[in-house]
């Protein structure tokens, strides 16, 4: 066995004590690419540590948990055995960025039992790739530890050298719609995760969980230095978390990656989540929707009723004619239902999800738009008050199956800790949008609206951790500042945002950001920062299953050429390809039309204008494609001139090398479409 020196509790330089730590058991992965050590100190005290070719990651970090009823789980442990095993398949996603995953993975799963006392056991397994690893804790059935009362998780990640790290303050009272921090790893604060690390040897590494269920969301707190822990979201009452054994906990993820290009092509976080549940999904559809929604953020309407409501019988269906005619084949209506009147925000209890305003015929606007082709997409804002919610969620579910209604965006508006939940005593309780009571409420509304085939778009939602693969009725979230900050907020999105969401918040699954505002204008004199090419670039960099259409028809027919590129772009894919980017400045992505031969291309860029060479060996060797491409025109700069536009058609092959030039804040978005018959 190895034996190491290995500080107890934090950087060794901060420590009082110092442990003679054993190594237990080690696992690499495939490739032999990474490897992870477990040891055991003479305190009893398990750690691990992750290497990188050789190279120190991870250092030794700490594992245990903090119980509210009974000792920590930290000391007197004794290494009982071990367990291996290798898996090498794949599995197709029902939609998504790539059609085919290979999950491939060595996996350990180590037990521990103390050598004391009750002599509790947990077994600590680790899944280890070439592009990263996640490990979980199993509470096995004992009757020494049958309910597991969870204060705090002792998790740590001691991160092996210095580097720079994007990251979003965590347990604030605007959940996760902050803009990025970009700051040496010893100046994060509390952090949400994803957050993502370049370290100075230009590793990258994005630290995140997988297969949140009936738990706590995790952050992570920098303790010193280089050194986090984390910390679970609190609960209303008790402890973080409370479970009968057996369970797992979710998997604690890093992706890691020579660079930031590497971290988005890794598959981890969808590989860590159970296979499907539902069984046939084929009535998952992907799609383009319009929506009665940027009017209310632009104060031209209203969700409430009165002389400018916007969720008008007329109105919805004019809008139906409009998505028609131009292929879109959904609508979204907010405001429909009778609850916006008054103070909604963060109460939510006069919210009827069957009632509609007397000037909303909701058949009428269904049946309308089915005649059309066009489905109705249904609305949910809850306004976090989830003990309301539930009590009407079945009668609002069946309501909208009746009407042929296939997908629902549920929306949680309320300042985080503002969660109402009714707590198994009968109380309300108030609780976090990321503890364990929102865990269990997020998935009781997938799984209700499966057995009723419908899809679930969840805003001011729990985090993404992977599970739109064991529920792909889970088509998409927010999880982060979208498009309407660009409407009514100061600041707006500065440019340095979108490249920055696809390098950490984008790791962790699909965003229903509502690209697509053409008139780059919002309430008043707010000037949205980006050019035309940027926001027609943001349907292929940004992904989402589902994705808006989110400008003023009008403002559509007043922008015919940048309309046409969001009439033609896919949203459903069979390959992706990151060519480039760095997190923060820059990125461009190429992707594949989910059954069909077509690719597209999306590039943008902060506030700095650059060029980027751009290889087009993606596409298939011998043939010619027409590449139409917008690109942001003579003069065009974020701030000054935003909307010169230039179109360009010129035939290409995968030997081409495009340079794509970029406008301060700017983008370009080309279709390559083949050429038939050459």
């Amino acid at each position: 066995m190895v034996k190491r020196i290995l500080c107890s509790v934090l950087a060794i330089t901060a420590c009082s004590t110092v442990a003679t730590a054993e190594e237990v058991a080690k696992v690499a992965s495939p490739g032999g690419v990474l490897s992870v050590s477990l040891d055991v100190n003479n305190d009893g005290r398990v750690s691990y540590a992750v290497a990188r070719n050789g190279t120190p990651v991870i250092a030794p970090s700490l594992l245990g948990f903090l119980l509210a009823d009974a000792p920590k789980l930290e000391r007197n442990f004794a290494f009982t055995g071990q367990t291996s095993r290798t898996v090498n398949d794949s599995w197709e996603q029902p939609w998504g960025e790539w059609r085919s995953i290979r999950n491939h993975f060595n996996e350990l799963r180590a037990t521990f039992k103390e050598k004391t006392g009750p002599g509790r056991e947990i077994a600590v397994v680790f899944r280890v790739y070439d592009d990263g690893l996640g490990f979980r804790t199993e509470f096995p059935d004992q009757p020494a530890l049958k309910q597991v009362n969870i204060q705090e998780e002792l998790t740590q990640f001691n991160i092996a050298s210095s580097g720079t790290a994007w990251w979003l303050p965590a347990l604030e009272w605007n959940r996760a719609e902050y803009l990025y921090n970009r700051t040496p790893i010893a100046e994060v604060g509390l952090a949400q995760t994803p957050m993502t690390v370049k370290l100075e040897s230009g590793l990258h590494i994005a630290f995140h969980e997988a297969a949140l269920v009936d738990y706590a969301g995790m952050s992570l707190q920098k303790v010193e230095g280089t050194h986090f822990k984390v910390v679970l979201t609190p609960a209303a009452k008790g402890p973080k978390v409370s479970r009968m054994a057996p369970f797992v906990t979710p998997w604690r993820t890093m992706q890691i990656a020579d660079d930031a290009a590497g971290l988005y092509q890794s598959h981890l976080v969808l590989n860590l989540n159970e296979p499907n549940a539902l069984g046939d999904v084929s009535w998952v559809k992907p799609r383009k929707y319009m929506g009665i929604w940027w009017g209310m953020h632009l104060g031209e309407q209203t969700w409430s009723s009165g002389p400018q409501h916007g969720a008008t019988t007329g109105y919805a269906k004019k809008m139906i004619d409009f998505a028609a005619r131009h292929g879109f084949k959904g609508l979204l209506v907010e405001g429909w239902n009778v609850g916006w009147d008054g103070d909604w925000f963060g109460n939510g209890e006069t919210f009827s999800f069957t009632q509609p305003y007397p000037d909303f015929d909701l058949k009428a606007v269904a049946d309308y738009g089915r005649k059309k082709g066009v489905t109705l997409i249904g609305h949910h804002e809850t306004s976090a008050n989830v003990a309301h919610y539930e009590d009407q969620l079945a009668a609002g579910l069946d309501l909208y199956q009746s009407l042929g209604v296939d997908a629902v965006k549920t929306g949680y508006v309320s300042d985080a800790g503002g969660m109402k939940v009714r707590e198994p005593d009968g109380t309300i309780g108030f609780e976090w949008h990321e503890g364990q009571a929102s865990a269990r409420h997020h998935l009781k509304v997938v799984t209700e609206a499966a057995r009723r085939r419908i899809m679930i778009n969840a805003h001011e939602p729990i985090k993404d951790t992977g599970l739109r693969r064991t529920y792909p009725n889970w088509i998409s979230r927010e999880g982060a500042r979208g498009m309407e900050y660009n409407a009514w907020a100061l600041p707006t999105n500065p440019p340095e945002h979108e490249p920055s969401m696809v390098f950490a918040r984008m790791l962790a699954g699909p965003m229903d950001f509502t690209p697509g505002v053409v008139s780059l204008k919002g309430r008043g004199d707010i000037r949205i920062q980006s050019t035309v090419a940027k926001q027609l670039a943001l349907y292929v960099v940004i992904y989402s299953p589902i994705q808006m259409a989110a400008d003023l028809p009008e403002h559509y027919e007043q922008n015919p050429r940048a309309f046409q590129f969001i009439k033609d772009v896919a949203v459903d894919w069979d390959d992706t390809r990151v060519l480039n980017g760095e997190v923060g400045d820059y990125v461009t992505i190429a992707r594949k039309e989910r059954g069909g031969d077509q690719w597209f291309l999306g590039s943008l860029t902060d506030e700095g204008a650059r060029t980027l060479p751009v290889k087009l060996d993606f596409l298939t060797p011998g043939v010619q494609y027409r590449a139409q491409i917008y690109k942001d025109g003579a003069g065009a700069d974020y701030k000054a001139n935003p909307f010169p536009l230039d179109v360009e058609t010129r035939t290409v092959t995968s030997a081409d090398t495009l340079t794509i030039a970029l406008a301060p804040g700017g983008g370009q978005a080309i279709r390559f479409t083949p050429i038939k018959g050459r």
